[in-house]
Formats: C-alpha cells, structure tokens, sequence
C-alpha cells in the first residue's frame, strides 16, 4: 500500500500530555469524518475541523510506496541529530486510516518513539508508543483505551461525561476554536474547576504561532 502524506514537520507539539515536546509531525491526507472540502463541511460529522489535510502538497508531502521510504522521511526530518529520542506523531485527517503494522515496523527500525491522535472510531495496529483519542459528536469510539483522551469542547452530543468511565490515563478539554473561542474557553475552565478529572488544554502552537 502506498501511504498518501499531506506534510512532515519538525516543531513542538501544542496542546494535550505532550505540549511542549519537540516532535516531528506526519500529517496523513484524508479523513473518515469530512472530505477536507469546504463545500462538504455543512453535511461532514466533524464540522469544526480546522486543519488542512487534503492532497499531498505539503512541506515534505508526496505519495510514499514503501513503509520503509516514509520512515525513512520521517527519521531524517528530526533535526537535532544523535540528541533525545525522536518523536513522531502521527496525526491527519485520519491516521489511522493508513497507520499499519509495516509502518509501525518501520518507524520503530528507524529509533522513532509512535503517537498517534485519532479520532478513535476506526482500530489500531499494536505498538504505538502514544494513543490519544479525541471523540467527535456522532460517532462511535472503537478505541476505548489509551494514554490521553482529549475532548473539543463544547460540542452537542459528545459531553465530557460520556467518556469519563473509558481507560485513559489522562482527560483534556480543549476550548473549541472560532468565533466564540472566548466564550469556549471560560467555558471550559470552569467544567475543569468543577469536575477535576479534567484538565484544560490549550492549543499553545496557536498562541505562539508556532507552525
């Protein structure tokens, strides 16, 4: 199979368990929530999605047909040679849409630490290092376990409340973004205050126009 990638980037992870921690991003193209096409959002389950993850035209981007090749790619992108383990985090779109056991091979050949942030509807191959969900109204979770679950939050149908008896070792709400982001956030700092199984997450790379 060959593995479509919209961009591979170096920078620092912002928001969620890891904030802060450099990384190198492979953002696969494609999503089984939304087409990425603006014309689609209105109909799409996920509507608020903010990211660019159509084509294969990023930094790094392309079409790769070896596991090997994209690893490969991936490895090479993190920039502080023979300094701290390098972390990759596989994120989308969808990732697990195209994340499989020879990619996971590949990326732990090559000394790369696996997370992956998915929106847990679809299953995973074994081995990844990092497992963060983050629910969408309207669907059904498959993954129900894992490292870190972080909720965008305020979204109807997908209350925080829903997901608490689910085996994560960590609970985030996210403000959502847009218009009403203000509002969103003192929104959730005050869920957070009240319910403390919850931790507020916020999306720094934004704040501090990190790419």
């Amino acid at each position: 199979m060959a593995y479509k990638v919209k961009e591979i980037f170096y920078t620092l992870q912002g928001e969620g368990a890891q904030a802060g921690r450099p990384a190198v991003f492979c953002r696969f193209s494609g999503c089984n929530l939304w087409s990425g096409r603006e014309k689609d959002r209105a109909t799409a389950i996920c509507q608020f999605c903010d990211t660019d993850f159509r084509g294969t035209n990023g930094v790094n981007g392309g079409v790769f047909h070896t596991a090997d090749l994209l690893a490969q790619t991936v490895a090479a992108a993190w920039l502080p040679t023979g300094k701290g383990k390098p972390y990759v985090v596989c994120t989308g779109g969808e990732p697990a849409l195209q994340l499989d056991d020879r990619l996971i091979h590949a990326f732990h050949r090559y000394g790369l630490e696996i997370a992956i942030e998915t929106n847990g509807t679809l299953p995973l191959p074994a081995g990844i290092d990092w497992v963060c969900v983050s629910p969408k109204a309207g669907t059904t979770l498959v993954i129900e376990r894992g490292h870190e679950l972080k909720l965008v939050f305020p979204q109807a149908g997908a209350m925080p409340e829903n997901y608490e008896s689910l085996s994560f070792d960590k609970f985030y709400l996210q403000p959502m973004d847009g218009i009403l982001q203000a509002v969103h956030t003192q929104m959730t700092v005050e869920f957070c205050l009240k319910n403390p199984k919850w931790s507020l997450s916020l999306q720094t790379h934004k704040i501090l126009n990190i790419p």
